[in-house]
């Protein structure tokens, strides 16, 4: 017993007194906050955008733009490299036409592929949070300040500013959360010269195999995440109890001026050029030929395949230990299905419970609770599956349930988020006429709440689907090499040399890209009108 001790506090002091570690969480704080702050000056001028007018195309890209949220970070990382990357499109065409022999653009293995890629990724939390937010605040006060003599830049800084205060902090901290915790953009564009708490905890578990020292770098950034998670809640209870609200349709406009149609072009052609163009360029990577000289990826009058996806069915080596990505999509997508079924089972009854109970000291003690996990390291989250599943009774380790459950605590606050503003909005007197008429608690739940928030349901479902599709940080921990997820096996093809492979794992990434695309589009059409909670 005092060797285990003195064993603990020897890790416990390696991590406190270690110049590598303390430059390794200045850098993951840094970097989060830089992420955060880019991301707002992107994300605000959005959201006023989609909170005050209407255009054309504006719900397409709304929908489009949530799009990089739900993809993996391992796949927003591959889609920045095949248009920027050493084998990019915009470096092998400046090549080409300059004649140049290397890669003019240095973008992986920098900070600022880091920090454009978190930008791309979170982005939407700004546009989705603030801009509903504002979309509901009453334009009334703002115009009765300027009857009283301010400007629009003084009723926006004094009147306009301080109402959407709640909105952008909640939007902030939620940006810095997923920027603190990044693992898989880290990873792939920052390389071996950067590293963030979460890198380190996925490297000394797999590599070192220094089991200690990871838990105890994993309770730090644990407890970091819970101060912010907790500190998040609270301000959402803010923005989820302003003091007017308008409905949204009341609010927005036609652009009307030539000021504001260049202002709407310049934010649009903003918006498209980051969120989309890195997806666009990934995908048709995917279906360009390999040039028969090079074994490389042509970009100069390139010839359109099929090749790459046709591999993805071929096993060349024979191997038994070797699964095809034809098999992790299969594998994938009963993950995500059982993933579905878990997290409705959990977050339904726990966002009634949740709902019920508003403003009481439960429900500050459960939304902590339940976020918790959407502020936590996947890493960690894996690592925590891999001790507590370890021993008789709940030997899980070789289980195909491990990954559903983990997946399934990965999605839980999302499926809370989005069933929670359907609950609230059901009038108790149809509850209580209910029980009036003689039934019972379950009864009610089962003929006057579940039908009334089915549609949230569904939303809730395709979240799920498609956050197991994507996730990597805990599955690349616990997933067995025989039966890897999509995410895992692009992250292996990535690994390996060769054409043939990069190109498998740009076709895989594609595939995954457009079967979460088409959940948002249809999470867009479900949404129900004028409710929003992230």
């Amino acid at each position: 017993m005092g060797r285990s001790q003195n064993g603990i506090l020897s890790h416990i002091l390696e991590a406190v007194t270690s110049t590598y570690l303390l430059k390794i969480l200045w850098f993951t704080i840094w970097q989060a906050v830089l992420s955060t702050f880019f991301t707002l000056l992107i994300g605000l001028p959005g959201a006023f955008l989609f909170a005050r007018y209407q255009f054309p195309g504006k719900a397409l890209l709304q929908a489009l733009s949530s799009v990089p949220f739900v993809m993996p970070t391992l796949v927003v990382a591959t889609a920045f490299d095949a248009l920027l990357g050493p084998r990019g499109w915009i470096n092998l065409i400046l090549m080409s036409s300059l004649k140049l022999t290397a890669p003019p653009i240095e973008f992986t293995h920098t900070i600022g592929a880091i920090l454009v890629a978190h930008v791309f990724y979170n982005t939407t939390i700004v546009l989705r949070l603030v801009g509903d937010f504002w979309s509901h605040l009453d334009p009334r006060l703002g115009q009765a300040a300027q009857t009283l003599g301010a400007n629009r830049r003084q009723a926006l800084r004094f009147i306009t500013l301080p109402l959407l205060m709640p909105a952008v902090l909640s939007a902030a901290l939620l940006v810095f959360i997923f920027d603190f915790t990044s693992f898989g953009v880290i990873l792939v564009l920052g390389g071996p010269r950067f590293a963030t708490l979460e890198v380190e905890i996925y490297y000394q578990t797999v590599s070192l195999f220094n089991l200690p020292l990871a838990a105890i770098l994993s309770l730090v950034q644990l407890g970091c995440t819970l101060a912010l998670t907790v500190t998040y809640t609270r301000l959402v209870e803010h923005v989820s109890r302003p003091l007017s609200l308008r409905p949204r349709s009341f609010n927005q406009h036609k652009l009307r001026t030539w000021r504001e149609r260049l202002s709407a072009l310049i934010i649009v052609s903003v918006l498209v050029s980051l969120l989309v163009t890195p997806l666009l360029a990934l995908s048709m990577r995917s279906f360009t030929r390999l040039d028969p000289e090079r074994g490389e990826l042509q970009t100069i009058h390139p010839g359109l395949t099929l090749d790459f996806y046709k591999e993805l069915s071929i096993n060349r080596r024979q191997s038994l230990f070797f699964a095809p990505p034809s098999t992790a999509i299969a594998i994938s997508l009963g993950y995500a299905m059982a993933t579905v079924i878990l997290s409705l089972l959990l977050g339904l009854p726990a966002a009634l419970a949740q709902t019920r109970s508003t403003n009481s000291p439960v429900s500050r003690v459960l939304d902590p609770l339940f976020m918790l996990p959407l502020g936590s390291s996947a890493v960690t989250l894996g690592l925590g599956f891999i001790l507590a599943f370890d021993a008789p009774p709940l030997n899980l380790r070789a289980s195909p349930w491990l990954i559903p459950l983990a997946h399934t605590l990965v999605a839980l606050p999302f499926v809370i988020r989005s069933l929670a503003p359907s609950f609230r909005s059901i009038k108790p007197r149809l509850r209580q006429a209910a029980q009036t008429l003689g039934a019972n608690p379950f009864q009610v739940f089962l003929k006057i709440d579940l039908p009334l928030v089915a549609r949230a349901v569904i939303v809730a479902g395709t979240f799920a689907f498609t956050i197991s599709l994507g996730e990597f940080g805990a599955t690349v921990l616990i997933a067995r090499p025989e039966y890897p997820t999509i995410p895992v096996a692009i992250y292996r093809l990535i690994g390996q040399p060769g054409a043939m492979n990069y190109g498998q794992a740009l076709a895989l990434s594609t595939i995954l890209m457009v079967v979460c695309a088409a959940g948002m589009l249809a999470i867009e059409r479900m949404r129900i009108a004028n409710i929003g909670e992230f």
